[in-house]
């Protein structure tokens, strides 16, 4: 037990738990606690071997304590030890006992290090194992899961929560096993010294915790509603000393009524503080007593046990020893050692008493793990899926039909068909489903009615990894790692040479950019790119594409929001990798529509419309409004730009 910063002791497992963690607390079932074990098995032989070292250091322990209640027992009656010359007798007895303390004490510390290395190495080698589980199942959710969750629950999942079994392997768990083998083993030494003195102590420990636990819970009370005002201080200072929230308060001149809000959160934090620490001394000197009147109720036994005796019943008249006649050598050694195991007793005890928020935060830590390895996966290979190599890249939606949300159509009953090396652009209003549309071709999501075939069958018919090596996919939210310049463009082609990805930077027109740089194709990028302009990133997604050299290519152009140089050199880029490719666009300039062999004009998840600009323009009305608000001011803006 050490004293925390509020004044009061600190015991292992006390952190109260957050508001958070009590809202999301699962309900502990055997299930849960058989799946959280399972990942023990695989490591059941170094489990038996930490049990069988936590009984050792317990065994251990206890030693030194009835080696001194000997040493007492020679000081109390040195005739017992015999009288030899001056370095015999009781000096040696003594000596003896304390170097076989020493090496008690050299051992059991060895145990606990061996015992701390073995947890450690279990602990790390399940983390290891969830991790590796966790990540792959990750890989393995649809884009559905990416765009539902939170980036940083996601992250939380992989990092802190695995990384907190750590704590319960090595920590909660270990403890567990110590505790109780140390209860076990220190109430059988105390049985064995005097059963009645056992008998006492181990009635007494738990009536002597009770009172620290109940002055401990109003202690965590009071942290608890310290933490939630801190909370509420910290909100205040992030909203109002932000540059944002800084300026908000000046142009509304709310600087005196936000230091009222502060000033009486602020006062609250002290005053809350203030009682913690109040609680927290009553806490220290409650334990302090209760811990130190314990051995006096094992004297009080002692005493009611000898001194009631006739004294010739208490004092050997062949020794002049202290003892009581059939209760096995009741003496001042005895005594001392029933008093030190019992505190020894009082520690695990209360340590066990101490773990139940430990283990219903760490079955909640399990509960969060699972609930992600329990989510289904939703894009899955049939047991009997095609393996194929190169497809020739003929793309066909029957009558497809798709939701995100169950009652929300997004599609309704899509149906086109694009020959092998023809291209397509999609147009249509925001919320059209254009980009639904596209992404049911690689199988990013699966239709919920109708299907879309390549070569003649159905996607789902495929190996989904051979399916999406012949699609190739340009977007505008182009992503790039924090890594060099080669490393992301290899990324398409690992075994691509200097040769080929030199091409295909000439072709996506960024090759005389990525020379000038000092470091070249090994200059670093940034994180997500940042380093680069929003056009060179695109330039560099399309030479990632020309490296792969798909079948299938999708392309949302969108340059809308790029300069004109960065326009013009994109286009130049996209213009020779529609050669050859069956090629499906979504449309955001004039001049790649017109470059299409076809456009699709989709409105509230239909078709609305296909065929040439010019007959669309003509026939067609959704065309001809997107035409004379979109495009038609496209051209007038790029007139604009050039004159």
């Amino acid at each position: 037990m050490r004293e925390g910063p509020g004044g009061g002791p600190v015991l292992r497992g006390s952190r109260p738990m957050t508001e958070e963690e009590k809202a999301s607390l699962p309900k502990i079932t055997k299930k849960l606690v058989f799946r959280a074990f399972s990942y023990l098995s695989p490591y059941k032989w170094q489990l038996a071997a930490i049990i069988i070292m936590l009984a050792a250091s317990s065994l251990f322990g206890i030693v030194p304590t009835i080696l001194a209640g000997e040493i007492i027992n020679v000081f109390a009656n040195p005739a017992s030890a015999g009288y030899t010359l001056f370095l015999g007798g009781p000096f040696v007895r003594i000596g003896a006992l304390i170097l076989l303390s020493l090496c008690v004490l050299i051992v059991s510390n060895l145990v606990s290090v061996l015992q701390s290395y073995v947890s450690n190495w279990m602990a790390e080698h399940i983390m290891f194992d969830m991790r590796n589980q966790m990540y792959r199942h990750l890989q393995n959710m649809s884009l559905r899961f990416f765009t539902n969750e939170r980036q940083g629950d996601i992250i939380t999942r992989m990092t802190s929560d695995i990384s907190g079994v750590r704590q319960v392997v090595a920590g909660t768990l270990q403890q567990i096993f110590s505790n109780m083998m140390s209860i076990v083993i220190t109430v059988a030494a105390l049985a064995g010294q005097n059963w009645v003195l056992a008998l006492v102590g181990v009635v007494i420990t738990p009536l002597l915790i009770i009172p620290t636990k109940i002055v401990g819970g109003k202690r965590f009370d009071l942290a608890r509603q310290s933490q939630k005002k801190q909370d509420e201080m910290n909100q205040i200072l992030n909203e109002t000393l932000s540059v944002s929230g800084s300026l908000l308060v000046k142009i509304f001149t709310k600087e005196e009524e936000e230091y009222g809000k502060f000033e009486k959160v602020n006062r609250e934090v002290v005053h809350l503080a203030l009682k913690e620490s109040v609680i927290g001394r009553w806490l220290m000197m409650t334990f302090g007593v209760l811990n130190n009147f314990g051995p006096m109720l094992i004297y009080l036994a002692a005493a009611l046990i000898m001194f009631r005796l006739d004294p010739k019943d208490i004092v050997d008249p062949a020794t002049g020893a202290l003892t009581v006649v059939g209760m096995k050598d009741l003496n001042v050694g005895m005594i001392t050692v029933v008093t030190g195991l019992m505190g020894r007793l009082m520690q695990p005890v209360n340590s066990l008493f101490s773990l139940q928020i430990d283990v219903t935060r760490s079955m909640a830590l399990f509960d969060r793990i699972f609930r992600y390895f329990d989510l289904p996966r939703e894009i899955v290979n049939k047991p009997d899926a095609r393996r194929v190599g190169t497809l020739r890249g003929d793309v066909a939606f029957d009558d497809v039909y798709f939701h995100y949300n169950p009652g929300t159509p997004v599609l309704k009953g899509i149906s086109f068909e694009i020959p092998a090396g023809r291209s397509v652009a999609l147009v249509g209003p925001s919320g059209a489903g254009k980009s639904t549309v596209v992404d049911l071709i690689p199988r990013l999501y699966d239709a919920v009615a109708g299907c879309v075939r390549v070569d003649g069958l159905d996607v789902r018919d495929y190996d989904v990894h051979d399916l999406r090596r012949n699609i190739g996919l340009v977007t505008q939210d182009t992503y790039l790692f924090n890594s060099t310049i080669r490393e992301n463009l290899l990324y398409a082609n690992e075994n691509a040479t200097q040769e080929q990805i030199e091409d295909a930077c000439r072709q996506a027109n960024i090759h005389d950019f990525i020379s000038g740089l000092p470091d070249g194709y090994d200059s670093l990028v940034g994180n997500r790119g940042l380093k680069l302009s929003g056009g060179e990133k695109q330039r560099m997604s399309i030479a990632r594409v020309i490296l792969k050299n798909p079948q299938i290519l999708i392309l949302d152009e969108a340059t809308s929001s790029l300069d004109s140089i960065s326009e013009n050199a994109i286009q130049e880029a996209v213009t020779p990798l529609l050669a050859g490719r069956t090629s499906v666009v979504i449309a955001h300039r004039l001049s790649t529509i017109l470059e299409a062999d076809e456009i699709i004009v989709l409105k509230d998840g239909r078709v609305a419309g296909r065929g040439t600009h010019r007959e669309l323009l003509a026939t067609n009305d959704v065309y001809r409004e997107l035409y004379e608000t979109q495009f038609k001011k496209a051209i007038d803006e790029f007139k604009a730009r050039s004159a």
